[in-house]
């Protein structure tokens, strides 16, 4: 990587820019500020609602491109809806019906609220303020299965695998699917993927993926992190990432502004 060739700054959230308390440190904050105020590109690219997003990423305070749902929506610095995608309502119907353990906590993104069959206090503490609300809901008895994408959680991750397998034998090539955490499965519609959103925004920029420099903890970062001129691991990462992406370089935590401190260090010679 050629320091000089980097024009984009791409950023995961939860585990490399959000702290321990779901937050943005005043550091990191400030770090932001500067890189902008150089004309960085800011992307942030998060497996989290755009609703839940928004608030969190305000913390900043420069204007971004919000890559959400791990790229079921691209929302502009000005916070317009440039790209949308959503699964098929029968295509999540035909999920919900498989025998998935009653122990996990499954939800439903949908556009204005997520719709869950148990209430979850780890899932709700993520938000620090409630800007996307769950709904309680028995999945036999909805009409409309459309979503942005399903989310399971447990804290057995050999559960989370049965639930992948159990999906997979059924449907092989219809999604796309992710460990955002060992303890949260997602899946998505086949064309969804941070780097597919990512290349849309670079394209619409003029740029390039090796104009870009990445951070991320998850396997839903696995194809931004290695697409981008540089892609940096968070020390908080599971070894399984930091295995697979063994070429890639890994930073401090998610916890001790890791990200911050890489790009302070890089770009304003601190």
């Amino acid at each position: 990587m050629i320091k000089e060739n980097i024009k984009v700054v791409i950023t995961d959230l939860d585990g490399t820019l959000l702290n321990n308390h779901h937050s943005i440190s005043d550091y990191t904050q400030s770090v932001f500020q500067e890189l902008h105020q150089q004309d960085y590109l800011i992307v942030v690219a998060t497996g989290r609602h755009h609703l839940d997003a928004m608030p969190l990423v305000e913390k900043l305070g420069v204007p971004l491109y919000l890559v959400t749902s791990n790229g079921a929506r691209i929302h502009s610095p000005e916070k317009e809806l440039l790209f949308s995608s959503n699964m098929n309502s029968d295509t999540v119907k035909s999920i919900l019906s498989l025998d998935i353990d009653p122990d996990i906590t499954t939800v439903l993104f949908r556009e204005d609220i997520w719709q869950t069959n148990k209430h979850n206090d780890k899932l709700n503490s993520f938000q620090k303020k409630v800007t996307y609300h769950p709904e309680l809901v028995d999945f036999k008895e909805l009409n409309d299965y459309e979503a942005i994408k399903i989310f399971f959680t447990h804290e057995d991750h050999a559960k989370l695998q049965t639930v992948k397998e159990l999906i997979l034998a059924k449907h092989p090539d219809t999604f796309n699917h992710a460990f955002s955490l060992p303890i949260c499965l997602e899946f998505m519609d086949k064309s969804v993927d941070k780097s597919v959103a990512i290349a849309k925004i670079l394209e619409k920029e003029n740029l390039d993926f090796h104009h870009a420099i990445s951070f991320g903890d998850g396997f839903n970062d696995e194809m931004m992190l290695k697409n981008t001129g540089k892609g940096l691991i968070m020390g908080n990462a599971p070894d399984t990432l930091k295995s697979k992406l063994s070429h890639l370089e890994v930073i401090d935590t998610n916890h001790e502004d890791g990200v911050a401190k890489y790009l302070s260090k890089l770009f304003l010679n601190n």
